[in-house]
Order: C-alpha cells, then sequence, then structure tokens
C-alpha cells in the first residue's frame, strides 16, 4: 500500500468532521475478507502529484452536499487541494481500490478493478450518503501495467460531461472538483496529468457482480450474496422482503437502465465504450470517456475511434443495454433457485426491457415533439422526423430546438416556420410531414405558447459539443482555465436562453468534423 500523510484536526484547514465518513464498501470488503478471505478490493492511497492547482471547483455541488463557501482555499499540506489530489487523506477517510471483472467490447476482459480511481469513502452529506471518488491519482494494484493517471484533457471532458448530464436531468455521477499538476503523464504524446473527484451514491458496477460470479475462489457465491444484500439495504431498501433479493435487484436495475438508454437517445448522447464494467447498478452515466453529443444526426454514429466495428454507436446503445443486463443477469444466476438464462423468471425480467425501452423512449419523444396526449400514430410520426433529419444530416439539438417555435395556427410554408423549415434541404418532404405534425397538434387542441415552453423545458439549447470541450481543454493546457468554468456555468441551465452564449447554441465550426476522441480520451 501507498503511504499518503493524515493530518490532525491542529493542523487543518476546513474538512468534513472524521464522523461524516461511513466507508461503508471499506467496511464490508474488511467484513468479506474476515468471513471468505476474499475482499471488495485493497486499501490504498494516491500516488502524490507535484504542484497541484484547481481548475475547476463545483460550489453548486458543494453547497448541497453542505460543505462551507471557501471549503477548498485552505492552505498547507492537509488543504483540499491536496487530498484531492491525492497527496494527503483527512481523518475518516478509508480509500479503497475496488475489484471487479467484465466484458469489454463483447468479450469476457477477466479481472479489472479500480485502475486509475481511488475510492476515498462515503460521506454524510445533505444530499444523502455520497461515495467520494478519484480519478487519475496513480497506479492501484488493479492498474494493469498502467500508470493510473489521468490527463488534462480527458478530465475537463468528465467534469463538463458529467455536470452537462445532471443539468439535463439525467442519472449521472457528479464532479465536485477538477485539479492539475505539470507532471508529464504519456498517451499518443506526453500530456500533463489531473485528478477529478466524482462523487456519486454508490459507484458499483455489473463488473462488481460479475467478478465475484465467474471467480474460481471458494464461496464465492456466499461473497455475492452478500453484495447483492448490501446493494439492496443500501440503495433498495424497498426490496428487502422480495422472495428473491437477486431477482428483484435484477428488475430494479432494468427498469433504471431502459429509463437511462432512452434519456441518452433523446438528447443524442453516445457513451462510447458501454462495457459492463461501465455500467451503474443504479443506472447513473458512469465514466465518461471517448463519449459525444451528435452534431449532425447520424443514427449509425459512432463517437470512439476505438469502435472499429460500431458495437457502441448510437443506434446500437439500446440493445447494448439489454446485452449488458443479460451479462448481469448471468452473474445473478447462482443466487436465483432454479432460474435458467433462457427461460423462467431471469428471462421474464429481461423481457421487461424490451417492453419498457419502447415505451420510454416513445415518452421522450412525445415529450420532445411536445405532443400532449397519446395515439398510435405518434411514433410513425416522430420516426419519419428522424429519417428526414437523418437524411440531410440535420443538427440534432437545434433541430429539435427549432421545432419548439413551430406555429402550427400558421401554414406550414409562413415565414414564422422558416428557421425550422429552412433546415430540411428536401422542403416538399418536409412539408409534407409538418402537415401531418401540425393536423396532429390541432387534433389534441394544442396551444402554441403553451407547447413551446414544454419543448423548451425537454429540447435543451446547449449541450456540450466536442468542439465547446476541446477549446476549453487548449485554453486550459496554456493556464487559463475561464473556459472550463464558463461552459461549467452555462451547463447548468442548458434549457435557458443566457445572454451572450449566442454561439454555444450554433452549429459548430467546420474544424469541428475533425475532432476524434478513442479510448485514450
Amino acid at each position: 500500500m501507498s503511504d499518503a500523510p493524515v493530518f490532525t484536526p491542529s493542523q487543518a484547514a476546513w474538512r468534513p468532521a472524521a464522523a461524516q465518513w461511513v466507508n461503508r464498501i471499506a467496511q464490508l470488503s474488511t467484513q468479506l475478507d474476515v468471513e471468505h478471505q476474499v475482499p471488495l478490493g485493497t486499501p490504498w492511497a494516491g500516488d502524490p502529484v507535484p504542484q497541484p492547482r484547481w481548475v475547476a471547483v463545483n460550489h453548486a455541488l458543494a453547497t448541497d452536499m453542505g460543505w462551507p463557501e471557501g471549503w477548498h482555499q485552505g492552505q498547507g499540506d492537509d488543504a483540499a487541494l491536496h487530498v484531492l489530489s491525492g497527496n494527503a487523506v483527512w481523518p475518516g477517510m478509508a480509500p479503497l481500490a475496488t475489484v471487479y471483472s467484465g466484458h469489454q467490447f463483447g468479450m469476457w476482459a477477466g479481472q479489472l478493478g479500480d485502475g486509475r480511481a481511488l475510492l476515498l469513502g462515503e460521506l454524510s452529506t445533505q444530499l444523502g450518503p455520497l461515495e467520494v471518488q478519484l480519478k487519475g491519482a496513480g497506479a492501484t494494484p488493479y492498474s494493469r501495467r498502467a500508470d493510473g493517471r489521468a490527463v488534462l484533457r480527458s478530465s475537463i471532458r468528465e467534469y463538463l460531461c458529467s455536470e452537462a448530464m445532471h443539468g439535463l436531468g439525467i442519472p449521472t455521477t457528479r464532479a465536485l472538483a477538477l485539479t492539475a499538476s505539470p507532471l508529464a503523464v504519456r498517451r499518443e504524446t506526453f500530456e500533463t496529468a489531473a485528478v477529478v473527484t466524482r462523487v456519486a451514491p454508490s459507484f458499483i458496477r455489473f463488473g462488481h457482480f460479475e467478478h465475484f460470479a465467474h471467480s474460481r475462489r471458494p464461496r464465492h457465491h456466499e461473497v455475492l450474496a452478500a453484495l447483492v444484500d448490501a446493494v439492496i439495504a443500501h440503495h433498495y431498501s424497498h426490496l428487502a422482503e422480495a422472495p428473491n433479493r437477486a431477482l428483484a435487484l435484477l428488475d430494479e436495475v432494468v427498469r433504471r437502465t431502459a429509463t437511462l438508454m432512452a434519456q441518452w437517445q433523446s438528447v443524442g448522447f453516445c457513451h462510447g465504450v458501454m462495457n459492463t464494467d461501465n455500467m451503474s447498478i443504479l443506472g447513473l452515466t458512469i465514466d465518461y470517456g471517448p463519449f459525444g453529443f451528435m452534431d449532425a444526426f447520424d443514427p449509425d454514429h459512432i463517437c470512439n475511434h476505438s469502435d472499429d466495428h460500431g458495437r457502441y454507436s448510437w443506434n446500437n446503445q439500446p440493445q447494448i443495454g439489454y446485452w449488458n443486463l443479460r451479462a448481469l443477469a448471468e452473474a445473478l444466476l447462482p443466487l436465483i433457485p432454479g432460474a435458467d438464462e433462457d427461460t423462467g423468471p431471469v428471462m421474464a425480467v429481461l423481457q421487461g426491457y424490451e417492453e419498457r425501452f419502447p415505451a420510454e423512449m416513445l415518452a421522450c419523444w412525445r415529450a420532445k415533439v411536445g405532443l400532449a396526449t397519446e395515439r398510435p400514430e405518434d411514433e410513425r410520426l416522430v420516426l419519419d422526423l428522424l429519417q428526414l433529419m437523418a437524411r440531410g444530416h440535420l443538427d440534432f439539438t437545434i433541430t429539435f430546438r427549432r421545432l419548439c417555435s413551430f406555429r402550427s395556427d400558421l401554414p406550414v410554408t409562413d415565414p414564422a416556420n422558416a428557421p425550422l423549415r429552412d433546415l430540411f434541404l428536401d422542403r416538399e418532404a418536409f412539408d409534407a410531414w409538418a402537415q401531418r405534425y401540425q393536423a396532429r397538434l390541432q387534433a389534441e387542441g394544442s396551444v402554441d405558447a403553451e407547447r413551446a415552453a414544454r419543448m423548451q423545458r425537454i429540447n435543451p439549447l446547449y449541450v456540450l459539443r466536442n468542439h465547446m470541450a476541446e477549446t476549453a481543454i487548449q485554453k486550459a493546457r496554456m493556464g487559463d482555465d475561464s473556459e472550463v468554468q464558463r461552459l461549467h456555468r452555462l451547463l447548468q441551465r442548458p434549457f435557458d436562453v443566457q445572454p451572450g452564449c449566442e454561439a454555444d447554441a450554433d452549429f459548430p465550426p467546420d474544424w469541428a468534423s475533425s475532432i476524434e476522441v478513442s479510448c485514450s480520451s
């Protein structure tokens, strides 16, 4: 175990009280190690970085957690800057690198684990218990010969996107802070190191269950059962009396994952690496690597240039969500008596995804086009719009935002509808679709102003486009963090018009199409 200094209260600037650290996962790991000689991970500490500095601090999140103003401004070796850079720990923390396994790009990868993440502990906050994790704090026992570092480029992207997703109302891990260091890190070229502080109710993944289900260690099923019980006790207490807890947990995760996939699709978000070790047991968006919000709409868009076969394209994400749930179900089979992968209660639960996802997706599409009632023809209406958008490579975000202002009380060709209509090169095809849309709105008595207000709360004006993140990255590399902080403020309110931010809501510049993100991102 690498060592980090622990400072006494007399030396410290502000920090959470030691009693606020619950460290539930570390305690469970110790218990399982004693009872079964199979811990959940390894106690560890970060490798110090030289000359850390703040790049961004999420003041709104800190306030919601109950932390005081100025919590990050302390001086000395025990200050928050050093703790959240992996250089020190506060009293009460029990840093742990957890172990998990998983399927990567559809293939069993075996043991993985927190190769560049470090769970500092679970903290009692005004938002409830939150796990606090550092990403990029150095090598752990699960780094697999890697350096355990994160670079400034990828860390800025994760910090901004996790908060952008929160602003959109999509379940996600959060970013509390981002620090940087001049420490050189080798990727395709030499870059500099950074550390993101992430918080979430839990960072438990599908891969944690897969690890213990596929382990050859004796009594691994007892460890698997203990993990299921712990997750239910802390996060799904309403399932405590279920006849079979593992099956009930699977059902709950199926529901949450179906909802999450629909939410991703509805904003044109592509995760990029939907491996089972990147899937949250709580249905959160987790592990931002080569993600992307689509500019020009292409159902087969691949945001990850490492994904040679398009496994994780936008169009494939819902099916991959199901594939990953099947992998989780297989891991839980030992705890479900009489279960079979292809028949029985497990398959019935998995089939719930096939029903729930389409329903969730259609509900999202109805909301995005402003339909307040349900009719059988709605799905066809939306799919035809998406086909028109794909044929013309229309900007996903801008098209839906302009649709908010469509006037159903005027002819489709009226100048008031020009901002939307002019996006479509095939005007004849758009006019035919718009007349159907107009008739559908009129049939439910839609009032344009009311519908526009509803739609503007659903269809964002701003998303984190790759070129926006790239501009912030380039400035931060020169020591100017202002663009990171500006984008964070912007993306906290993605639906609201913000004066002076017109360019952020406009079409991406031509050079944006040359940006490539990969697994190293």
